[in-house]
């Protein structure tokens, strides 16, 4: 690993058609890259993921990716 991985990393995140992610932070760690950040589901953070790893190959990646609720709640919310 270099040190522009980081930014070949992001700039992959953002150029892939699939992907297109610009909120996910990457962060050189002693054991490779930390990809941060918040997403809408699951899939798109295995898909962030598998991206990277098939881009990267032989570089440690740990997913700190957060999923956010994107949906309409479910309940109504009681306020006191």
């Amino acid at each position: 690993m270099n040190d522009y991985t980081e930014a070949e990393v992001q700039r992959a995140l953002a150029e892939d058609l699939g992907v297109a992610e610009q909120g996910i932070t990457v962060v050189r760690s002693d054991a490779g890259l930390v990809l941060c950040g918040e997403v809408e589901s699951p899939h798109r953070r295995d898909e962030i993921v598998r991206l990277v790893h098939e881009r990267f190959p032989g570089i440690e990646i740990a997913a700190d990716i957060g999923v956010t609720r994107a949906a309409a709640p479910t309940e109504a919310e009681e306020l006191a």
